[in-house]
């Protein structure tokens, strides 16, 4: 089963050192491939492979990816200013004994500005490039769920195509039936018409009421329609198995499935083919709403 819809999720969690993210893929239903991105700044190398990867595994739709990332900020140093230190011990022991006070703690000496710096330990461009190989790989583990999400989709839109078509073949087969009785119903139809308006006794010209009938069967002939829309059926059952996207093509056919029904109508000389005719076009629109979520 190869039938994809347009709509899907996926979403891959991930950790590396003291990274951990989370991938999130949404997909609606969009004429062409539409991809759009919400990554954190510093990752813009990632713009090409996002697009690059995603246009490898699908053709429609409107895409949105999103990445949350977090560092925790575990990896310190510390740094002290050693001559700054001295120079700050020996003010304090000068002063303790010239004016007899008590030596300042050392917490008070360290806390003092530009004595003590904490640096932040930063990656290294090995660190930097295996953690983006990694997130690399949990964004293809996204983008795969979104697939799998799309196709489990997608199968109940065939499921529900199918159920359509056959529909649709099944009141064909009963607008064939009526179209083979309609000659004679026309015909009678017809002859009952000039009787309420002519005397019998006057004779009517047997040949040229032959001829009206024959212009009006002629005028009235569905066949054309009916083997169309019995072509486009199989057209359609053929679409659904069919590898690849579809969801235009389908679009295309629902178009032209619609257009034989109208037809269909117009043609009708019996309430019943005209009941049926209707019935197509709700099931036909019922096609056409269908595949427009179809990739």
């Amino acid at each position: 089963m190869t039938l994809s819809s347009m709509t899907g999720f996926g979403r891959a969690e991930g950790h590396y050192k003291h990274y951990s993210w989370v991938w999130e893929i949404r997909s609606v239903n969009g004429k062409g491939l539409d991809v759009r991105m919400r990554i954190p700044p510093g990752l813009d190398a990632f713009d090409q492979f996002i697009k690059t990867t995603i246009k490898k595994e699908i053709t429609r739709g409107s895409i949105n990816v999103l990445l949350q990332l977090s560092k925790e900020e575990t990896d310190t140093d510390v740094k002290v200013n050693e001559a700054a230190l001295d120079k700050l011990i020996g003010v304090a022991k000068k002063a303790s004994v010239d004016h007899d006070l008590p030596m300042p703690s050392l917490d008070s000496l360290l806390s003092i500005r530009d004595v003590v710096e904490i640096i932040l330990t930063e990656d290294n461009e090995n660190q930097i490039s295996e953690r983006n190989d990694i997130l690399k790989k949990s964004f293809i583990e996204a983008l795969s769920e979104l697939k799998s999400s799309r196709q489990e989709e997608g199968l109940a839109t065939r499921k529900m195509l199918s159920d359509v078509i056959d529909q649709v073949e099944d009141l064909l087969n009963q607008a064939e039936e009526i179209v083979n009785n309609q000659p004679s119903l026309l015909k009678e139809k017809y002859e009952e018409k000039v009787n309420a308006l002519f005397d019998n006794k006057q004779g009517i010209d047997k040949d040229r009421l032959a001829q009206e009938i024959v212009l009006l069967a002629t005028k009235a002939d569905t066949k054309e329609e009916t083997n169309r829309l019995r072509a486009h059926i199989a057209s359609a059952r053929t679409m659904l198995d069919a590898k690849g996207t579809i969801g235009r093509k389908m679009d295309f056919l629902s178009q032209e499935f619609n257009r034989e029904a109208n037809t269909l109508c117009s043609k009708s000389s019996d309430i019943a083919l005209t009941n049926i005719g209707l019935s197509l076009k709700t099931a036909i629109d019922q096609i056409r709403e269908q595949v427009q979520n179809v990739e």
